[in-house]
């Protein structure tokens, strides 16, 4: 530190301290600066708090919270050489024959430690280590919160209430003098336990079943049953102290004994250096970058079909939010995969605002404006906006399928599925793989053990699956990135390196030469099929998923011509020139004479029967037809009556009337009021203007260094403001005030050292009470007093401001340099 005094607080700790450091500690813990404290010692005690302490441990690693767990065990305050022993132990056996790891706690334990001090957990010089009381408290052994290190209570304080003739049985089984009080005896006992040379000594006499039963105890939990009457190894131990009872029924190892038993080793494996990430398989870079590509272009023609199977209108909401099963499950035939890979693929088109609610009564989902928008963009930049949306969503589709905590399932597209952690790990674990030479593949486990290690709070908790949250979101993070384009066979993509090194224009100009350009035409087949070798461009795509079905998908994609799907294109408004037309320019072979009688046979006979609204009716220049339709059997739930020879009225909507004389084989075409045909055009439902998600924040977002610069300065002013020291006015003065009170002036003297101190150029302490009745002290330099206001630099503010006279309790002089 730098001060020849040590501190006595951890105020006075952080006050010693620097800007940048204090911007350190700000920015390490940004909740202690909602609001911003008023003062050092406010910001200490803020840092104190149970909440913020608990958020301070989560962030810590593993070498770092084995730090403070040892601390927490260790006398307070605790030397330096007293915490490194706990984590090296004496260097003695200890039964364990393990690596010595000795050289790597001693050079990871000053890093560990300048963490802790950072962060406000410690405070003290290096002989005086002080850990901060909420954090001793939530990390020290007891009964109802076992601590990590498996040690128990010690002596102290498991024989608190213990009878003084009891103390002194124990004395004498152990071979120490009596003593003449509980606490001498206690201290005595104490000092047993920590002589390596006189426990050994005791230790040597103890049957061995009683060093059985201490080999049970000395790595935890300390804590075990006796009966009312033990067994003689048991009772052995309890007559020499070396088990005390907790209850009737309950005894205890006490810390000074187990850790002699140890060799001093506060943790049965202390871990400073971080596991290595192993490689499963090391990989041609350009491969991988050939095969994340390639299943990047497979994600955006997934997201364009989920787009374009929702286009007319998508599945209705669950009254809680969210997916059916049905539908989710309808989706994932549609899109030809599994039923968790279609959640992830909904999610995901949710996430980067491509798909939201469209907030009518009967609420389904669409497509959003903003959908149309990125299909206008370049498929690199296509896929950087879904990356990039991915990396930042705190929704999780993992936990689709799941129960919520109230045993609900968790459905896609609902409202418990965000996960504050998701971003965190996942930029985690991509930073786990650019760490790795590119084409290299890491192993799983070894990269779970990593995540473990650097926060092994968060990944404390297992979840009913058998695992932690934190672990999940890993193993979700490796196969989504797969799955989007994110790695390749295993490996981190070249593109992926520069979207989080870079930014999106440099990643999506390393992926533009991978991805398939978009081809102008298709081969036609005789079989009524035709094959696009390839990904189609956006119009040629968009009418020919009209005019033809999707027969099958792959490197190539198989499309196949019928009845219903030409009728489809005539109902959007074309006409069979038009067809015809569009293929003979599309096509690298000659249209097929079979495709155009199918073309021409079925416009033909298309809008020859015509629909409207009655409730509905059918019109049809041919009475034959309509006979035909009224003899049909399948017309029966129809209710078809004739009111005219080329008339039918129907009791079923327009709609259902048309998909049933469809089903029959007719080609009926619906028409307006005025009679004219109605043309029904694809991907006419979009939401209103939607925003994507906001992630849930995991906790206060990091400031920035503007924010953190004003908030030491606020902090520094408000500290100068309540230290300052004041010149005491004469005895009996009016301005007299106990310390740590508003002063109290009348109004003309508060004027008068107001109007003196403006001509001087002096400080002053003032009492002020505002608007909201809320008093406070602050140092102020006035600089102008004038009509009943002073206005005046306030110190404890940092800024010029405006105070009315009426509202100023009383008025100090500061003392001078000499006085204080």
């Amino acid at each position: 530190m730098g001060t020849t005094t040590p501190p006595r607080t951890l105020a006075e700790a952080l006050r010693a301290r620097g800007d940048e450091s204090l911007a350190g500690l700000l920015r390490a813990r940004p909740d202690l600066l909602n609001p911003v404290p008023n003062d050092i010692t406010q910001l200490a005690t803020r840092a104190g708090t149970r909440a913020s302490v608990v958020r301070a441990l989560e962030h810590l690693d593993r070498f770092a919270l084995q730090t403070a767990e040892a601390l927490a065990v260790a006398p307070d305050p605790a030397p330096y050489d007293t915490l490194l022993s706990l984590l090296t132990g004496d260097g003695l056996d200890d039964g364990e024959q393990r690596d010595d790891v000795g050289a790597a706690i001693t050079a990871a334990l000053p890093g560990a430690l300048a963490t802790l001090r950072e962060q406000a957990l410690v405070w003290g010089e290096d002989d005086r280590l002080r850990l901060v009381r909420t954090a001793r408290e939530l990390l020290a052994p007891s009964p109802q919160h076992p601590s990590p290190t498996g040690l128990g209570p010690t002596v102290a304080e498991a024989t608190a209430g213990m009878s003084p003739g009891r103390l002194q049985e124990i004395l004498a089984a152990a071979g120490l003098p009596a003593t003449h009080d509980p606490v001498s005896a206690v201290a005595a006992l104490s000092a047993l336990f920590t002589d390596r040379t006189r426990m050994a000594e005791l230790l040597d006499t103890a049957p061995v079943e009683a060093l059985s039963v201490l080999d049970r105890l000395v790595w935890g939990p300390p804590y075990g049953e006796v009966t009312p009457n033990p067994t003689p190894p048991v009772k052995w131990l309890r007559d020499r102290g070396l088990l005390l009872p907790v209850s009737t029924r309950t005894v205890v190892l006490p810390r000074e004994a187990a850790l002699h038993l140890r060799a001093g080793r506060a943790h049965r494996v202390p871990e400073p250096v971080p596991p290595v990430v192993a490689a499963v398989a090391e990989r041609d870079p350009q491969a991988v970058d050939r095969a994340a590509a390639g299943q990047a272009f497979t994600a955006l023609s997934t997201v364009e079909e989920l787009l374009k199977l929702w286009d007319g209108g998508g599945p209705t909401i669950l009254r809680a939010g969210g997916l059916s099963v049905r539908e989710l499950k309808r989706a994932a035939t549609a899109l030809d995969v599994t039923e968790p890979v279609a959640a992830f693929w909904i999610e995901l088109a949710y996430g980067a605002g491509l798909l939201a609610s469209d907030g009518e009564t009967d609420e389904r989902y669409a497509p959003t404006p903003a959908s149309d928008e990125w299909l206008d963009l370049s498929a690199e930049d296509r896929w950087t906006h879904l990356a990039t949306a991915w990396l930042a969503a705190t929704r999780t589709p993992g936990l689709v399928g799941g129960q919520d905590a109230k045993g609900r399932a968790l459905s896609a597209l609902g409202p418990e599925l965000d996960r504050s952690a998701a971003p965190d790990v996942r930029r985690r674990v991509l930073a786990l793989f650019a760490e790795l030479p590119p084409g290299t593949a890491p192993e799983a486990e070894t990269l779970l053990r990593r995540l473990r290690w650097e926060r092994p709070l968060r990944g404390s908790a297992p979840t009913a699956e058998g695992s932690d949250l934190r672990s999940r979101l890993a193993l979700w993070t490796l196969n989504e990135a797969e799955l989007l384009g994110i790695t390749g066979r295993g490996a981190l993509a070249a593109h992926t390196r520069a979207l989080l090194d870079e930014g999106e224009d440099t990643a999506a100009a390393l992926l533009s030469p991978l991805l398939p350009e978009a081809l102008d035409h298709v081969l036609l087949q005789a079989d009524l099929t035709a094959v696009a070798p390839g990904p189609l461009e956006r119009p040629l795509a968009d009418m020919l998923s009209v005019l033809a079905d999707v027969e099958s998908k792959g490197g190539a994609t198989v499309y196949r011509f019928t009845p219903g799907s030409v009728r489809r294109a005539l109902d959007a408004g074309q006409a069979a020139s038009d067809l015809h037309a569009f293929l003979a320019a599309h096509s690298r072979t000659p249209v097929p004479q079979p495709l155009s009688y199918l073309i021409d046979d079925v416009a033909r006979r298309h809008g020859h029967l015509r629909i409207g609204a009655a409730s509905a009716y059918v019109r049809c220049d041919d009475e034959a037809v309509l006979n035909e339709i009224l003899a049909d059997r399948r017309s029966t739930g129809l209710r078809l009556r004739r009111l005219a020879p080329t008339v039918l009225a129907a009791q079923a909507d327009p709609g259902s009337l048309l998909e049933a004389l469809r089903d029959m084989g007719y080609a009926p075409a619906a028409e307006s009021a005025e009679g004219d045909v109605l043309i029904t055009r694809a991907g006419a439902r979009r939401t209103p203007p939607r925003t994507p998600p906001v992630p849930v924040p995991e906790g206060p977002p990091t400031p920035d260094d503007t924010l953190l610069g004003a908030a030491v300065r606020a902090i520094r002013s408000g500290d100068t403001a309540a230290t300052v020291a004041r010149k005491e006015p004469p005895e009996g003065a009016t301005g007299s005030a106990p310390s740590g009170t508003l002063p109290r002036t009348t109004p003309a003297e508060t004027l008068a050292t107001v109007q003196a101190a403006a001509m001087t150029g002096s400080t002053v302490w003032i009492g002020y009470v505002n608007a909201d009745g809320a008093a406070s002290q602050r140092v102020i330099a006035p600089v102008r007093v004038e009509g009943g206001f002073v206005t005046a630099y306030d110190h404890t503010a940092d800024e010029v401001r405006t105070y009315p006279l009426h509202r100023i309790t009383g008025v100090a002089e500061l003392a001078e340099e000499g006085e204080r």
